[in-house]
């Protein structure tokens, strides 16, 4: 290698050198955080404590403090790199997350989740039932939601094109009055509030309210929920569901949702919650293709108690085709319960009876 190639080596050297050393980052690097929640029980359980223990890795500068969050409320903060904080008695049910915000001196931030579910403490009491009276039920009706008002019954009924209200007698099933929807609408759950029907679609997000005496349509409103299932109320706010395990409040005049209720027992989230009625205090709500009746706990989301109407179908003697059991209309007068399905041929008084 001759001088000049030897020098021109030489310069190329040192000047990708510099260029490589000028273009390291000397950005400050983020706080990794280690996040373990347990408690006593196996699964958590509403009313246990958790511990929540944190570890924070610092790369480069020192930590200044970690936030711990749960559902963005704060509930602790500690500037140890390591350290374990408890949640007395915990009164929540449901899944639940955590945040943990790990910030160093010089503001830079390591922003970390991990869920974590909690179950009920109480095992639900379990009821069979008996049958009281077996009552005319339109076998064409495809019921979404039943409710009892002034001694009548109201029912809503889906399916596109034969979506319609009807108010009948509950003695003898004749229809009354019936308001029908548009072909683009699938109706489902009703309640009666205020001297008003309120009604849900099933996926387009809008719901309609009549007059009660004249089932005159007097307006609409929007919800959240990606589909309409049952809906009640609680003689201040309208509750919906939506085919999970959670109810929603909604505020009667905004219809925004005010909270949200996870429905649990003490093994799973109880899904597919449908139609609804809110009686004495408590939410009793359809489980979606099965014989279930729920008796929930409006203030946590508890599971109660469950009805099982298995055999129910047995009393229907029909060539025609029914599907799943589908609601629940509680007389607030007389306190007597009624329940029929979709399709059904019949809507049947039942008195629950506890199980040995």
């Amino acid at each position: 290698m001759n001088f000049r190639l030897f020098a021109l080596f030489i310069v190329t050297s040192v000047f990708v050198s510099s260029f490589s050393c000028s273009n390291k980052s000397n950005r400050s690097r983020k706080p990794a955080v280690q996040i373990k929640i347990e408690s006593i029980n196996k699964k958590i359980v509403f009313g246990d404590d958790i511990n929540i223990g944190i570890s924070v890795k610092v790369k480069d500068g020192e930590l200044k403090e970690t936030k711990i969050y749960i559902d963005s409320v704060l509930v602790t903060s500690n500037a140890e790199n390591e350290f374990t904080y408890s949640l007395k008695q915990f009164k929540s049910i449901g899944k639940q997350t955590l945040k943990a915000i790990a910030t160093k001196t010089d503001g830079v931030e390591g922003i970390y989740f991990k869920t974590f579910e909690v179950l009920s403490d109480i095992i639900p009491e379990k009821y069979g039932y008996e049958l009281v009276q077996s009552l005319t039920h339109d076998e064409t009706f495809f019921t979404q939601g039943l409710e009892i008002h002034n001694g009548y019954l109201y029912e809503s009924t889906g399916e596109n094109g034969k979506s319609a209200i009807y108010k009948v007698n509950l003695k003898t099933g004749k229809v009354l009055q019936s308001v029908k929807l548009g072909a683009r609408y699938f109706g489902e759950g009703i309640t009666i509030f205020n001297n008003k029907i309120f009604q849900l679609t099933y996926k387009t997000k809008v719901g309609f309210i009549y007059e009660l005496e004249t089932m005159a349509l007097v307006d609409s409103f929007q919800y959240a929920s990606a589909e309409g299932w049952g809906l009640t109320n609680d003689g201040k706010q309208l509750i919906m569901s939506d085919g999970t395990n959670i109810l929603t409040y909604l505020d009667p005049v905004s219809y925004k949702p005010v909270k949200k209720v996870q429905v649990y027992d003490d093994k799973n989230p109880v899904l597919y919650l449908n139609e609804l009625e809110y009686s004495d205090g408590y939410i009793y709500a359809n489980v979606w293709t099965t014989n279930l009746i729920v008796k929930i706990d409006p203030e946590n989301g508890k599971v109660l108690s469950k009805i099982d109407l298995d055999g129910i179908l047995t009393m229907i003697k029909s060539d025609k085709p029914v599907d799943v059991l589908n609601g629940i209309a509680i007389d607030p007068v007389t306190k007597k319960i009624y329940v029929t399905g979709k399709l059904y041929p019949k809507l049947f008084e039942i008195k629950p009876v506890k199980k040995g």
